[in-house]
């Protein structure tokens, strides 16, 4: 789809430099673009980049000229890229329908805007909403409630009792509803406590590939309106996240924990279970969370500790061996004193 860069700078509420006039038909970085395309710069280094490249024009944020682009400033260059790439890239469209392969009970309601793919299975009760997409092999369990606009990508499974709200994708191999983990040692065995709980996911959610987000013991795991969570992410039951909070790649929840609203959980990191995590907080990478947080924080290691005091840590840990160097040279030093006799000592200058 082609815009000129007027029409661009319109719908980002934005300022032309240069030639409004100029077609733009797709977006990319200054190392790969070519004529006709936008790019956009943050900074000088990415500016000069961006000029020397073949894009035809520049979204920029800052005080940038050129004699050889057309530039659309905005307050924020990043920002603007994400808000034009739809206008370049519109998400693909799924025609109303229901696949000859698919099977959907009876009692089930599919809204008649719905796109059901290839060997998907609606169950009894379940509810599809307006416009969702279910692209191929997902199963959807009884009594779920799938609200408009949602994309399920291929081999998603929704178990039983689920609500899922609107604007929501999940994608291809999640499991959403699975049994949470909970066993009560008996009688020299391990005996399944079952989860007769749900999973709430709330509206504007992304979920990425290959996670599991269980449903609760009783009650239901939460994940709040607007936040995203990267691939391979395991919410253990009864956790609940709030709003807009970011979860990325490889990271792990144990039960009942709860977060507040806008926090951020780097890679790879595990928040063990029954805390109260507050609105704001960040954990860094790699961190191990053992106790509740209060709101604003900023958390780093194993036990996450605050920020400055786990940088503290570190570089006394870089220390440790001159450090150990040092004592091992005043042990030297001492043992060679008390080898001298108490005379030696004491006439020694």
């Amino acid at each position: 789809m082609t815009h000129t860069a007027a029409h661009i700078a319109a719908q980002l509420d934005g300022e032309i430099i240069g030639d409004g006039t100029v077609p733009l038909s797709g977006f990319s970085a200054a190392d790969a673009a070519e004529s006709g395309d936008l790019t956009f710069a943050e900074k000088d280094t990415h500016f000069a980049a961006a000029e020397a490249s073949a894009a035809s024009a520049i979204l920029v944020s800052g005080n940038f000229t050129s004699a050889t682009k057309t530039l659309i400033r905005v307050p924020n260059a990043r920002v603007a890229a994400a808000r034009v790439l739809p206008l370049f890239y519109p998400p693909e469209a799924f025609a109303p329908g229901i696949d000859a392969s698919a099977r959907i009970d009876a009692t089930a309601q599919v809204d008649p805007s719905a796109h059901i793919g290839a060997n998907c299975v609606v169950g009894p009760g379940a509810t599809i909403g307006a416009r969702t997409a279910l692209l191929g092999g997902n199963h959807i369990g009884r009594d779920c409630r799938i609200g408009d606009d949602v994309r399920l990508f291929p081999n998603v499974v929704v178990y039983a009792r689920t609500q899922i709200g609107h604007r929501v994708a999940i994608h291809a191999g999640t499991v959403i509803g699975s049994d949470g983990y909970g066993y009560v040692f008996d009688q020299g065995r391990h005996r399944k406590m079952l989860q007769i709980g749900n999973v709430v996911i709330g509206d504007d959610v992304e979920i990425g590939a290959n996670s599991a987000i269980d449903r609760a013991a009783l009650g239901s795991t939460r994940i709040g309106a607007g936040t995203k969570i990267d691939n391979l992410v395991h919410v253990a039951h009864n956790v609940v996240f709030g709003q807009h909070c970011l979860i990325m790649g490889q990271c792990g929840f144990a039960g009942s924990t709860t977060f507040g609203n806008y926090c951020v959980i780097a890679s790879q990191s595990g928040v063990t279970g029954h805390l109260r995590i507050g609105n704001q907080v960040t954990v860094g990478g790699k961190s191990g969370v053992t106790r509740d947080l209060e709101d604003g924080l900023t958390v780093l290691g194993y036990p996450a500790v605050p920020d400055k005091q786990a940088k503290r840590q570190w570089i006394a840990l870089q220390q440790l061996p001159e450090l150990l160097g040092r004592v091992r040279a005043l042990e030297k030093q001492l043992a060679a004193l008390t080898a001298k006799s108490p005379d030696e000592v004491a006439t020694k200058p």
